[in-house]
């Protein structure tokens, strides 16, 4: 009976020690399969999270892409209703830049149309909302518009209530132009509409221009102060319309007078009515 208790304790003993040594191995098998499961996991969910984060990336320049095309669209809607005067055709053309000269003296646009596409000196520059200016130089394939703010550019305008003449002249801020050669007694009012004459030969008549929106007077001149904001956005001009004349009104156009013509004339026109 020793005997056998002696040789089941060895055996028990023997169990429990290879026991013992066994189950820390097993354990560390175990954890070790299951971090190395747990970093495949970990490298998909990474590679999934980048192809995610690079999926986001293009939708969001395709959503802006998008938004920008549907900009474009209600620009180019808005454009397409523009109706020409008789006689007058239109050609859309895009803004390649603003400003041009050595000191950007000019308060200009680039235009990618030249005079292969019709866009010829003194060419009206237009958008649906009023006028923007006209084309002083060009060349086969692009051409540079004066805006109608630049202190160089003259337009001789009407008031659309009242018909009063003027000269509306840059004063080289896009948020004012100077109405001038309105005489001191002449009717006009603040908001009334300016539009062009067509006096001076470049613009057909009837074209809006710029809104009045102050009218001043002054004990030592024959004339007002009259000061008006232009109706067409110029700062963030994208598309315009150029207007060409049909060959029959080209033909029977002179050149442009100069302002001290065109100043003579509004006066005596003025004086009459």
């Amino acid at each position: 009976m020793r005997s056998g208790a002696v040789d089941r304790f060895a055996a028990n003993t023997g169990l429990e020690f290879t026991g013992a040594v066994l189950k820390p191995g097993k354990w560390v098998v175990h954890n070790t399969t299951t971090l190395w499961d747990e970093y495949i996991h970990l490298q998909d969910v990474q590679q999934e999270n980048v192809r995610l984060l690079t999926q986001v990336k293009d939708l969001s320049f395709e959503l802006a892409a998008a938004r920008e095309n549907v900009a474009e669209l209600k620009r180019l809607r808005a454009l397409m209703h523009l109706s020409p005067p008789p006689m007058w055709s239109r050609v859309a053309a895009r803004v390649l830049s603003y400003r041009i000269g050595v000191q950007a003296e000019l308060d200009s646009i680039i235009l990618d149309k030249g005079y292969v596409d019709g866009a010829g000196k003194n060419t009206p520059v237009v958008t649906h909302e009023g006028v923007v200016g006209r084309i002083i130089k060009a060349g086969p394939t692009t051409a540079s518009a004066l805006l109608l703010t630049d202190m160089n550019s003259r337009i001789a305008a009407i008031s659309s209530k009242n018909r009063t003449r003027g000269l509306l002249v840059g004063s080289g801020n896009r948020d004012e132009l100077l109405l001038k050669y309105v005489p001191i007694n002449a009717l006009l009012e603040e908001g009334e509409l300016l539009v062009t004459s067509g006096l001076a030969g470049a613009y057909p008549k009837g074209l809006p221009i710029a809104r009045i929106v102050s009218i001043g007077h002054s004990d030592i001149s024959l004339f007002k102060t009259v000061k008006a904001i232009p109706l067409a956005s110029l700062s963030n001009l994208e598309e315009i319309i150029l207007l060409q004349a049909a060959p029959a009104v080209a033909e029977a156009e002179v050149t442009p007078q100069s302002s001290e013509q065109v100043s003579s004339e509004i006066t005596k026109q003025n004086a009459t009515n």
